[in-house]
């Protein structure tokens, strides 16, 4: 773990090397966050990062969205995952399913990006399999702005959890 000093003692590209997993294969994000230095806490670098993402704009938003994979998906059963993808499936009982549920989950992922044209997104560790699938089911509901919003309302969640995983809050 490094903590908010040592963060903010860092280059550009430093900081980005640190802090590049928190979003998913975007770590322009970091680097784009490092310029609102001196962080105080975690918090502080979380606000920075999101707004990077929304001063960027929706093109930028829409790529981060899919650069998400699918759950239970294909790079799942293949091991190739981000390991941050990798450990946030695995404890939420993703990555160890009966072929019934993981059909389940083929099925819905199916479903979803036929109707938004990108990834069902949702924060894996404040959930479990089955309030997954449940969520899959309401959600396909909403309207593709409104699943946008949600994708990036669920992708700040994923971020908290994974730059508390990353820093330390100095004491």
């Amino acid at each position: 773990m490094i903590t908010i000093a040592e963060l903010n003692a860092l280059g550009p590209e430093e900081f980005a090397a640190q802090l590049g997993p928190v979003f998913e294969h975007s770590p322009w994000i970091a680097a784009a966050a490092w310029r609102d230095r001196p962080f105080f806490n975690r918090d502080d670098i979380h606000a920075a990062m999101c707004a990077a993402v929304e001063r960027a704009g929706e093109g930028p938003l829409m790529e981060l969205i899919r650069a998400h994979p699918d759950l239970v998906g294909r790079l799942a059963q293949q091991g190739q995952l981000t390991a941050e993808s990798q450990n946030e499936q695995s404890s939420a009982g993703l990555l160890a399913l009966d072929p019934e549920t993981m059909a389940a989950f083929e099925a819905r992922n199916a479903a979803y990006r036929e109707a938004f044209g990108f990834p069902f997104i949702i924060c894996a560790r404040l959930n479990s399999p089955s309030t997954i699938l449940g969520a899959f089911d309401l959600r396909l509901k909403n309207s593709r702005p409104v699943e946008i919003a949600t994708a990036w309302g669920e992708i700040r969640k994923i971020a908290a959890l994974r730059l508390a995983d990353l820093i330390r809050e100095d004491s």
